[in-house]
């Protein structure tokens, strides 16, 4: 949000003295973006840490006012989603892993509780969040769960992004992570 600082400016300042942090994402990108992202990697990056999923998940949002006849309908509608992109993120992780850095992943976080549509938005939102879980335990990866770190209505400057506080908590969660010294640990949750 304009003013107010972004979440790698507000990890750059939660990291140890030296430390730096990059951010190769680009607004609006999906799955499929990140294998081009991976080309701007610095040489001399030592952690990575992937947050992608929302823009495919809302990108697959006008399911949630399709009609349909049956609720086994709408289910399938939403497996159908859950599939497609289950197989962006597994084709997404394989390069990324190919980097050959300690790797985390992001769960795509809830909207605001007090977003209209946030029990339905929450609910499917748990199906792409379900890929992402399985990917992190499936490779014995760190996973940062947004869901629970980004918990109140603060927390977000519009529905689909973190305000300056939520962004505050995100980059404490990563900062903790990386700085972590601890090379054992196979599949953590942080939460905030």
């Amino acid at each position: 949000m304009p003013g107010q600082p972004d979440v790698v400016k507000q990890l750059r300042a939660a990291l140890p003295a030296g430390w730096t942090a990059t951010l190769c994402a680009v607004d609006g990108a999906v799955t499929r973006s990140v294998a081009g992202q991976l080309a701007r990697i610095p040489s001399d990056a030592t952690h990575l840490v992937v947050s992608v999923g929302g823009n495919d998940a809302l990108g697959e949002s006008h399911l949630l006012s399709s009609g349909v006849r049956m609720v086994a309908e709408a289910v399938s509608l939403l497996a159908d989603a859950q599939e497609r992109f289950a197989r962006a993120y597994v084709d997404m992780l394989r390069p990324v892993l190919g980097m050959e850095l300690p790797t985390a992943v992001c769960t795509i976080y809830d909207t605001p509780s007090t977003a209209p549509n946030h029990r339905v938005i929450r609910s499917a939102l748990a199906l792409f969040n379900d890929v992402i879980t399985r990917a992190a335990f499936s490779e014995g990866l760190p996973l940062i769960d947004l869901r629970l770190i980004c918990s109140e209505d603060e927390d977000y400057a519009n529905p689909i992004e973190p305000s300056a506080k939520g962004g505050e908590k995100i980059a404490a969660a990563i900062a903790r992570l990386v700085s972590d010294e601890d090379e054992e640990t196979q599949s953590i949750v942080i939460a905030g």
